[in-house]
């Protein structure tokens, strides 16, 4: 019988297979004894010390601009009072969270799609098998494990600084005190603003591990794989990125209005 399936479309659902066997493998691989925790802290440490200088940047810039693009409009309605609190909602609900894991995309899901890959180029993956070493425990379970701990961090860290961001653009203008600023801006926030910001940066963080991971894991032979490896998981965590985002979006809207 001939096969009536796309060519595209089967290599889609074989490397929608190989995820689902993966991502098996990975949490069969957690509650297994041995755990790695000198290379666990290790990736602690590279994913999120060393990002700590472009996450901070970026967060700082945000709440910048952002409060320098609201103030205009707001000041037409009479409503600039309340920019710290538009600032303050807008980064912490969704554009921090956001654009912090689109950043840590481009950075870390790279740097793990390529050390992989790298790794799986020059057969040392295969020399860990050989060994008796557990690949998957040492390379992957770690590194997703410190993802998923470290980009809520960063986002946080991130929110801090946009929110100093937007008061250092206030007082271009305006004369504001820190501690005004930061009374208007928590003055809209609750508790539930934070809680669901954060959960969805646990999720960031998973997918942009595991994309690192599988990319790099499974590239092919070759040295060219290995930007083919770093390529496609930046690719392919900003697409989930996106996605999980917009999942988390209608539940919230879901539980808030139930």
């Amino acid at each position: 019988m001939a096969n009536i399936m796309p060519a595209g479309l089967t290599r889609q659902f074989v490397a929608a297979g190989d995820q689902v066997t993966f991502m098996g493998t990975f949490f069969r691989n957690i509650f297994r004894g041995g755990f790695e925790w000198n290379e666990f802290l290790r990736q602690c440490f590279i994913i999120g010390y060393k990002s700590l200088s472009l996450v901070g940047i970026t967060g700082f810039i945000l709440g910048f601009v952002l409060t320098l693009q609201s103030e205009p409009t707001m000041k037409e309605f009479g409503a600039e009072s309340y920019v710290p609190s538009m600032v303050a909602i807008s980064v912490i609900r969704e554009i921090g969270p956001v654009i912090i894991a689109l950043i840590c995309a481009g950075k870390i899901a790279s740097s793990i799609g390529a050390e992989l890959g790298s790794m799986k180029v020059s057969e040392q993956i295969d020399a860990m098998e050989v060994s008796g070493a557990n690949p998957i425990q040492y390379l992957v379970v770690t590194r997703i494990i410190a993802c998923i701990i470290m980009i809520p961090l960063l986002t946080l860290m991130a929110d801090a600084l946009a929110l100093m961001g937007g008061f250092m653009a206030s007082n271009i203008s305006n004369d504001m005190t820190l501690t005004l600023y930061f009374n208007k801006a928590f003055s809209a926030l609750v508790f539930a603003d934070l809680v669901p910001a954060v959960i969805k940066t646990i999720f960031f963080g998973f997918a942009i591990g595991f994309v690192g991971c599988y990319k790099g894991y499974n590239s092919d032979r070759g040295t060219e794989s290995v930007g083919v490896a770093a390529n496609s998981a930046v690719v392919s965590a900003s697409l989930w990125i996106i996605v999980l985002d917009a999942i988390a979006v209608q539940l919230t809207s879901v539980f808030a209005y139930s």
